[in-house]
Parts: structure tokens; C-alpha cells; sequence
């Protein structure tokens, strides 16, 4: 069997080489037409432990965090096998996620109590998320600001002794050859 960085390179360059992208066809949930963006974190002991997997734009839906966009582990673990691969995530886990919420085990208390008590309010809801933050345009603007989050994280060039930039080219320290 081989490595676990192995597989999870070869996994990702599936999906990079693919271009790949999801489209629930005929789907008759109040999600359709809807446009994501998804985040997926694959941890170092994939495929042996399931990936991470949250949603860029937001999304109205019992098992995913509406704020984070994270969706429910509990979800992921219970179906998550070794045999699985990023491909599985996109064309079987994701689309069943949308069509099958589960308000039994939420991660977003205020879409699951609507869908239990007022399903139609529920669909309205969600179809009004669809129109908000799902569009295309909706879609590349959250991506857009993902990625300014990312970059504002860094702190490469935090200045830690006050004296400015004069050391920026020496080396900070020695490379031992291995």
C-alpha cells in the first residue's frame, strides 16, 4: 500500500488535472442552480482519516456551520472510507449532503428547527441563500476574499526587533546537508 502524502498527491493532482467541477442535474432541492466553493483540508493521515471539507460561500443547511461554512463531522466520519478519494467527496458525498440533509444532527440549530417545523419557510430560505450567495458572481467574490484571508494571515513580515528591514538579505541561519 502506499504512503499517505503519496496518495494524497496523486489525489490532488487528479483533481488540478480534471478542471473539475459538480452539477446536480435535475435535482429538485431548493439548492439547485446553486454555486460553491469548497474548501478541502486533507489531514496528513488521509486516506485513513477523513478530509475537512467547508463551503467558501455561505450556505443554509442543517449539517453545515452557516458562519464557517464547515460541514459536520459526524457526516464526513460516518461514511468516510480509505477506498474514497477526492473524487467520491465531489461526485457522491456532496451532491447526497445537499439532497439529504440530516436536522437530527446539525450544525446549524436555526436550519434544522425550520426544516423539522415549517418545511416550506425551510425552502424559501434556502432558495433565498441560493439567489444571495450562491450565484456565480456571489461564488468568485467569497473565493476572492478567502484568499485576501489567506494572505493577511502571514506575518512574513512581521518586524520582531524594531530595526527595520537592514538584515532582510542574510541568511538566518545555517542549512545542514543531509
Amino acid at each position: 500500500m502506499s504512503s499517505p502524502r503519496r496518495r494524497i498527491e496523486t489525489d490532488v493532482m487528479k483533481m488540478l488535472m480534471s478542471d473539475y467541477e459538480v452539477t446536480l442535474v435535475h435535482d429538485n432541492t431548493p439548492f439547485e442552480g446553486g454555486l460553491w466553493k469548497v474548501h478541502v483540508e486533507l489531514p496528513d493521515q488521509y486516506p485513513y482519516k477523513s478530509p475537512s471539507i467547508g463551503f467558501v460561500n455561505r450556505i443554509f443547511h442543517p449539517n453545515i456551520d452557516e458562519l464557517s461554512g464547515s460541514v459536520c463531522l459526524d457526516v464526513i466520519n460516518q461514511t468516510w472510507s480509505p477506498m474514497y478519494d477526492m473524487f467520491n467527496i465531489f461526485e457522491t458525498f456532496l451532491p447526497q449532503l445537499l439532497r439529504y440533509p440530516n436536522p437530527t444532527d446539525p450544525l446549524n440549530g436555526e436550519a434544522a428547527a425550520l426544516m423539522m417545523r415549517e418545511p416550506k419557510n425551510y425552502e424559501l430560505k434556502v432558495r433565498e441563500y441560493v439567489q444571495k450567495y450562491a450565484s456565480k458572481e456571489a461564488a468568485d467574490e467569497a473565493g476572492a476574499e478567502s484568499e485576501d484571508d489567506d494572505d493577511m494571515s502571514s506575518v512574513g513580515s512581521f518586524d520582531v526587533d524594531g530595526e527595520g528591514d537592514e538584515d532582510e538579505d542574510e541568511p538566518a541561519g545555517q542549512m545542514d546537508d543531509v
